[in-house]
């Protein structure tokens, strides 16, 4: 039985594939699965904004909104709502940004629910999200407090300035980190669970692990990044 085990644990697949290989200036590289599904997951996004505009546009605004126009409407509004309640007055400057993200990352922690290795399981994907949250952070202190952005980080001692420089530099690590283990652990445990079982019962055991999986950690992990975003954005412009 334990040998049965050993070799069914070589079948189980929750590492990145390599699909297509080709040379770039004399590099070798590869189209992953990550490559695919972030190609996936960018063309539907791309698709539900085009179809989403046209609706609106053509939308009668003294009609109740229903279908796809109803669910865009509530989806935009409740961001709306999240980045007032926590940036008050400047979150209208981020509303769409964190909106773009919100979605971005939740499409693609949801997409194995469709066969997809979900790209943000990769670190390669969720280390940029971070770096970019990041330059968002301090461009945006720089604007609003100028030499003051950098005097801060020697308050309110200016012996604690190691720790509030690491502090600043463990955003990005801290956010990236996060969103990949939290998805790569789910990615593993399903891969464990197709790999592991015996086909029969791979009809309809996982589907109520996908749910926490997928839908449940995927939102929870999806809400957390973009509050923390925000969160450190405002810190960095309220007065």
């Amino acid at each position: 039985m334990l040998s049965g085990m050993v070799l069914a644990a070589k079948d189980v697949d929750f590492y990145i594939k390599g699909l297509v290989k080709y040379k770039l200036f004399g590099q070798e590289l590869w189209i992953t699965t990550t490559h695919v599904g972030l190609f996936i997951v960018s063309v539907i996004l791309i698709i539900l904004m085009i179809v989403g505009h046209r609706i609106i546009v053509k939308a009668d605004p003294m009609a109740k909104p229903k279908g796809l126009q109803n669910v865009l409407e509530l989806f935009v509004s409740t961001i709306d709502n999240l980045v007032e309640s926590i940036m008050g007055s400047n979150g209208k400057r981020f509303r769409n940004w964190i909106c773009a993200i919100f979605m971005f990352i939740l499409f693609c922690n949801i997409s194995g629910l469709f066969g997809l290795r979900p790209p943000t399981a990769d670190y390669g994907v969720t280390f940029p999200l971070g770096i970019i949250t990041f330059l968002i952070i301090q461009i945006n202190g720089i604007k609003a407090k100028k030499i003051q952005h950098f005097t801060n980080l020697f308050k309110p001692n200016p012996v604690l300035f190691p720790i509030n420089l690491i502090g600043e530099v463990a955003v990005p690590l801290s956010l990236s980190l996060r969103l990949f283990g939290n998805i790569m652990s789910g990615t593993i445990l399903m891969g464990l669970i197709y790999g592991l079982l015996p086909t029969v019962l791979t009809i309809g055991i996982p589907s109520v692990i996908h749910v926490y999986c997928d839908i449940f950690s995927g939102a929870i992990q999806t809400y957390v990044f973009c509050m923390l975003t925000m969160v450190y954005v405002n810190d960095k412009i309220a007065d």
